[in-house]
């Protein structure tokens, strides 16, 4: 993989771009991914975002995303758009699998591919150019970078600036997490000189779920949470009747993790939810615990230090205790 500063001259020559993400795209995904649609697109090319699965609907506010295709919706076409592509950007993803069924459509397109992503240990020979900059807030972030070091950063807009502020925004949990350094800031202090009205983005984002939300946040709370003193750990588990009786749909679970961090004294947050053929795990952590290589090691995982995810074929019952069993050897490390 070349560094990304030796791709600039190509972008001054149109080209069919496809730009894609990890499946279950979340605010920094798509954000980036949208983000750089409008930017590519400003400057001549003709791009096309493909997404490899649906995403939450607290995100269909976002500009330019009714012309985002699904790819488990429209295979063939997608299949077509991407043979075809002169360019693929693939954004927040460190490793094709996390694309599920695009993996092998990306590994076989024979075209120039550019990664942009901030997760550790990224599968290089399957790029040509990119970026991994594990010290950076988002991908939302790097998009904002790119534009600018590649010499058109008079081509942000509002619509750019929306979609980068929802990854900015959402991957540092509102500023508040280490990742916030001061780059973040002078970033949105030029978003918010383009014209970004913060607060449109905040609303759309936290302030846009159903009723149904909020009743199983509590219903879980006070069902589905132990915490693990003697581990300064937090666990909560959603089965599949839970997510049945509340309806909840794909995004509706985002940010339930960090209710975890809230309870004084806990270092690390663990949540289960028992998805369709598989337990997805959610992990977060304050300070040096590092969930990272614990998702790694323990859950298929990955991800950054203090945020991370993974996966199982086990039961919720297995899993669960499985997690209760090797939370064991950290025990020093939280205390």
């Amino acid at each position: 993989m070349q560094p990304l500063d030796l791709f600039y001259p190509q972008l001054n020559t149109p080209s069919k771009v496809v730009i894609t993400m990890h499946q279950k795209p979340d605010g920094d995904a798509m954000g980036s991914a949208l983000g750089l649609y409008h930017f590519l697109i400003a400057i001549g090319h003709e791009a096309t975002v493909i997404s490899p699965t649906n995403w939450a609907d607290f995100l269909d506010w976002m500009p330019g995303i009714d012309r985002v295709i699904d790819f488990e919706q429209q295979k063939e076409k997608c299949l077509g758009i991407i043979k075809n592509a002169g360019m693929i950007f693939c954004l927040d993803f460190n490793v094709l699998h996390r694309t599920k069924h695009m993996e092998q459509p990306l590994l076989a397109a024979q075209c120039t591919k550019i990664l942009i992503d901030h997760h550790e240990q990224p599968q290089v020979d399957a790029f040509t150019y990119g970026v991994s900059d594990t010290s950076k807030s988002s991908t939302c972030e790097m998009v904002y970078d790119f534009i600018v070091a590649s010499g058109h950063a008079d081509k942000l807009n509002t619509n750019i600036a929306e979609c980068l502020y929802t990854g900015v925004m959402t991957d540092t949990g509102s500023f508040r997490f280490p990742a916030t350094t001061a780059s973040v800031h002078r970033m949105i202090a030029d978003l918010k000189d383009i014209g970004l009205v913060h607060t449109r983005v905040h609303d759309n984002i936290y302030d846009n779920f159903l009723e149904n939300r909020l009743r199983f946040i509590g219903y879980a709370l006070v069902n589905r949470l132990e915490v693990l003193y003697e581990y300064n750990t937090a666990l909560m588990y959603i089965t599949r009747p839970d997510l049945q009786r509340y309806n909840i749909k794909t995004g509706d679970t985002e940010g339930l993790v960090n209710y975890l961090l809230t309870i004084q004294g806990i270092k690390f947050g663990a949540l289960v939810i028992d998805r369709e053929g598989e337990r997805k795990w959610s992990f977060r952590s304050k300070g040096s615990f590092d969930v990272n290589t614990f998702a790694r090691k323990h859950f298929y995982g990955g991800g950054h230090v203090n945020a991370a995810g993974g996966g199982t074929y086990d039961s919720l019952d297995e899993t669960v205790k499985h997690f209760k069993e090797v939370i064991k050897e950290y025990q020093n490390q939280l205390q």
